[in-house]
Formats: structure tokens, C-alpha cells, sequence
């Protein structure tokens, strides 16, 4: 904490004053709408700096009434067929626009927007940056001569990668649909799902030039409008270019930035997301990717898989014991061989302190250096693995792990009993559901090795007892990061290290909810009677 803090001074320090009010003004706003539909379409290709892409025309409802508009919008975002029929339909309801105007009850706008509601979603905009907005959203705006307010209509190109089954947490048992790029899709797959009135969507842009889109949703009555509140304030002081992803959220948005370990959740699943929301999380989705973020979050909800809540009790429990007993061998693997190795071989059984002698006999390096080389050799295969094409990567990463080990050894560099042990960590990484706690244990991983290299076990212990005192010093969004351990919460430890049956998963996290805690009111089973 001291060095989080210092780091955390310093970069505060350095960091210029915002000045999103005067320095970072976008000089869009002192641009204003005119009445002449050929001014407008002047002012506004200009703004757009007269790019290929962009389009604009003029056209005349009725030669007579010399009725004139004019349309612009980006070429390679709309839909062609969509803008076609807007023109056609502008056309053929042409003579009935100058009728109804004739008789003095009726303003153009009004008309043009109820002969285009049939054909799309239709927005009347009074403000330039709004109609810009529109313009990069795939929209067609649409310049009323005479007219200050503009018409936009939703002709937006749907060119969007179809839902499928998530790549980065897959499951046995359990729904095959996963998120894609487009928010709009993203929030079709959690309301069907969720199909309630009081699941709530909150939409902003962030983002001074990318313009993004980012929502978030939460059901209303469960949430605690607190972390509500909190989550509205932490997106809206953002202030920054550009999002590109959710990661650039969830840095922003993070109780502690100086450290390892995940305080956002993010997934590719729209049930984990449901669920989440059932239990009065909040979810924020990002227009542009797959992943979706959720807070508040515990450390044990990454050692969670929504493929638990679909298999039966015991089975769940089994399989989430052995994920802890997994991150255990991935953290304190390599540094418990060194320890022992190095400082206490007394506590080894004298055949295996013979035959581990006998494998080191002729390695030149010490035990950390043997153990570092191999860790930094697989950490090396691991992302070549992952950066490589998917056709070559994994074939490079198996044959590259074998090659190099049996290499390896051959050569004298390693003994055997360490590969086993980097094979086994590397192993127990990977059952570990989430993808972003796995690497806070890669990086403490090395951490530890350095303290069993100095001091044995009794420096693991050291570095054990330090991270344990960084998580309870952990907060998301105000929440406990280590409850409902730490905090010790007795009602919540039905669903943390174990998983007790349905039935018995009546109440919500006590941290997270504390309006509506009964979730459902179901008895157990009971056998029938025999006759």
C-alpha cells in the first residue's frame, strides 16, 4: 500500500489539470443551424472536410411549391436500399405534403416526419454537433429549406459479426450465444434473458473524437442505487480522445490502479452478465466489442464458472475446490521447489532428496536461475502461441514446450523435476475461468520466487501474508474485494468456495444488495413416501 500510494502521488503530480471546459471545447458548438437548406449543406461539408465518402444532394418535393431539401450522410455507412426508399417515398407522398401545406394547419418537418416514421426511426435535431453525430452513426440528415430543425433517419448499414459461441470461456453445459461487436445486439441478448420492465438502460458518448457508445444497465429495485450513482459519476468524469474497447473503461474506472489483481469483471457471456444483474450488479457495455464489464466484483467470482449454476451441486463443488487447489500450484509451484531444494532439503524424503540430487548433479545454475529460465522460456512459447496465426500457433507452442524441454535437459541446462513442475504451473493457470486473474498470479508467480530464493519458505510466507493484506485492502466500488471472507459473511458462504444447492441460494450477496435480498423461496426436495 505504501508504494501504491507513493506511485499514485507522483503520477497525480505530473498530471495536467483537466480543462475539458476551455482547452478541449469542441468548436462544433459555435457552429449553429441555418434555414437555408444549401447553407447548411455548405457549413457542413466543410466540417467534413470534403471526404470522398460524403455525400450530399438537393432535391425539390413539388416543382410548383418549390419545396426544397436537401440530405447528406457517409456513403459506405448507410444502407443504400434504406436511403432509396426514404427519396422514393419522399416523392410519391410529395403532392399530399403540398396539400396538407396548403391549408395552413401543418409545418413541413411535421409532415416529412410522418411519411418517414414508416420507413425508419426518425429524429428531429436542433443543434450542429447533433447532426454530425447523426451523420458518423450511418444516418441520413435531411435540411428543411426554412427550416432550423433537421431530420434524421436511421439508414445505418448493420455490417456486424453474427453471434456466436465465446472464445475465452467456454463451457460443457450451458448457452452457446455470445456478445459481438454491436452494443444494440449486446443489449437484445441480456433483455431476452431479462424480460423485465425494470431493467434499465443509461446510454452516454465518451469520447471526444471516437464519439462512443457506452451504456449501462442494472434492474431497478435490486441494485443498490448507491453503486448505481457511483458507476454514473466514475463515467461520466471521463475524459479522454478515444474508447476503443472496454479496457479503456475499465483502467478508468477502477477503485485501485496499482495493482495485480482485476477489480471489473469482463466476459463475452450474456449469462454471466444476467446473473450478475440478478444479484444487483451493474453492467457496462461498450459499443465497438465483445467484452462486458460488470461491478461490483469479489475475489472468489473468478474462480466461477456460470457452467456451475447449470450442473448439479456436488459436481460444482468439486470442480470449484480444485480451482483453488490449482491457483495454489500455479502461485507457489516454482518457488516451493526452490525453497525446498535450496534451503530445506531435511523436509524431504530421503529417496526423493537422492534422486533430485542426483537429476541437479551437472546443472550449472542455482534452482532459481534453472526456474526462471524455464518460467520466461514458456511465458515466451505462451504468447508466440497466442500472437501467431491460429492455423500455426498451436502446433508452435506444443512442438516448441516438448522440443525445448527435452532440449533442455539433454543439454544439462534443467533437471527434469523442474520441467514437470513449470508443466504442472502452467497447467493449474489455465483451469482458472478467468483470463484476467490468471495473469496477476503469473506476475506474483516470479514475485515469489525471488523471496523463496532469499529466504526459503519462510519468505513465501512473507509474500503470501503481504498479498493477503493487498487484497483485504481491495475495493470495487466501494465493496469489499476479499468478501464475503474477508469479511466473514456466514449466509454468503453458500456460493463461494461451495456450491449448495439451488434451493438453498435464496438470499443475494449481502455487500452488493441490502433492499431486496430474497431471491427466491423454494423448499428442498423431499422423498416420496413409500407405499
Amino acid at each position: 500500500m505504501f508504494w501504491s500510494k507513493t506511485l499514485h502521488q507522483l503520477f497525480n503530480h505530473k498530471r495536467i489539470p483537466s480543462t475539458r471546459s476551455q482547452e478541449h471545447e469542441d468548436p462544433l458548438s459555435h457552429i449553429s443551424l441555418l434555414s437555408d437548406s444549401q447553407l447548411n449543406i455548405a457549413q457542413i461539408t466543410a466540417t467534413f472536410g470534403n471526404s470522398d465518402d460524403f455525400k450530399t444532394g438537393e432535391m425539390y418535393l413539388e416543382l410548383d411549391a418549390n419545396i426544397k431539401v436537401g440530405f447528406a450522410f457517409l456513403e459506405q455507412m448507410v444502407d443504400k436500399n434504406l436511403f432509396q426508399d426514404i427519396m422514393n417515398g419522399l416523392t410519391a407522398k410529395s403532392a399530399e405534403i403540398v396539400e396538407a401545406l396548403e391549408t395552413g394547419f401543418y409545418e413541413l418537418p411535421d409532415l416529412m416526419t410522418n411519411i418517414l416514421q414508416t420507413l425508419g426511426e426518425v429524429r428531429t435535431i436542433h443543434d450542429y454537433q447533433e447532426v454530425c453525430y447523426r451523420i458518423l452513426s450511418g444516418e441520413t440528415v435531411i435540411f428543411v429549406d426554412s427550416y432550423t430543425q433537421v431530420l434524421s433517419v436511421n439508414t445505418a448499414s448493420e455490417q456486424q459479426r453474427s453471434v456466436e459461441e465465446p472464445t475465452t470461456q467456454s463451457v460443457v453445459r450451458g448457452p452457446r450465444d455470445g456478445f459481438t461487436e454491436s452494443i444494440g445486439t449486446n443489449i437484445s441478448l441480456i433483455r431476452k434473458r431479462i424480460k423485465s420492465p425494470n431493467l434499465w438502460l443509461e446510454s452516454m458518448t465518451i469520447g471526444r473524437v471516437t464519439q462512443t457508445t457506452v451504456s449501462m444497465m442494472y434492474i431497478k429495485g435490486i441494485v443498490n442505487d448507491k453503486i448505481v450513482a457511483e458507476v454514473r459519476q466514475r463515467l461520466e468524469r471521463i475524459d479522454i480522445d478515444g474508447i476503443l474497447e472496454s479496457g479503456n473503461i475499465e483502467e478508468l474506472i477502477q477503485d485501485e490502479t496499482f495493482t495485480p489483481f482485476p477489480t471489473v469483471y469482463n466476459t463475452e457471456r450474456p449469462d454471466v452478465i444476467a446473473s450478475g444483474l440478478l444479484e444487483g450488479r451493474v453492467a457496462i457495455l461498450v459499443d465497438g466489442t465483445p467484452f462486458v464489464l460488470e461491478a461490483p466484483v469479489f475475489f472468489t467470482q473468478f474462480f466461477q464458472s456460470s457452467e456451475d449454476y447449470y450442473q448439479r451441486a456436488e459436481f460444482a463443488t468439486l470442480i470449484r475446490m480444485l480451482r483453488y487447489v490449482c491457483f495454489f500450484i500455479s502461485l507457489m509451484a516454482p518457488s516451493f521447489y526452490i525453497a525446498m531444494t535450496t534451503f530445506h532439503q531435511e523436509l524431504l524424503p530421503s529417496s526423493l532428496l537422492f534422486n533430485l540430487a542426483a537429476q541437479r548433479e551437472g546443472i550449472p545454475f542455482p534452482a532459481f536461475v534453472e526456474a526462471l529460465l524455464m518460467e520466461v522460456t514458456f511465458e515466451i512459447l505462451r504468447e508466440a502461441g497466442v500472437r501467431l496465426p491460429k492455423t500455426v500457433g498451436q502446433a508452435v507452442s506444443i512442438v516448441g514446450a516438448l522440443v525445448i524441454g527435452q532440449g533442455a535437459v539433454d543439454a544439462g541446462l534443467v533437471s527434469p523435476a523442474m520441467v514437470i513442475v513449470v508443466a504442472i504451473t502452467a497447467i493449474a493457470n489455465f483451469v482458472i475461468p478467468a483470463f484476467s486473474m490468471g495473469i496477476p498470479i503469473r506476475i506474483i508467480r516470479f514475485v515469489l520466487m525471488i523471496f523463496a530464493a532469499t529466504f526459503g519458505l519462510f519468505g513465501i510466507t512473507v509474500g503470501l501474508i503481504a498479498m493477503v493484506q493487498h487484497l483485504c485492502s481491495l475495493r470495487s466500488f466501494g465493496v469489499p474485494y476479499m468478501s464475503p471472507m474477508a469479511p466473514f459473511v456466514m449466509d454468503d458462504q453458500k456460493d463461494t468456495i461451495l456450491r449448495l444447492p439451488q434451493w438453498s441460494l435464496f438470499s443475494r450477496p449481502r455487500f452488493i444488495n441490502q433492499k431486496n435480498m430474497i431471491r427466491e423461496n423454494n423448499a428442498p426436495t423431499t422423498k416420496p413416501k413409500r407405499r
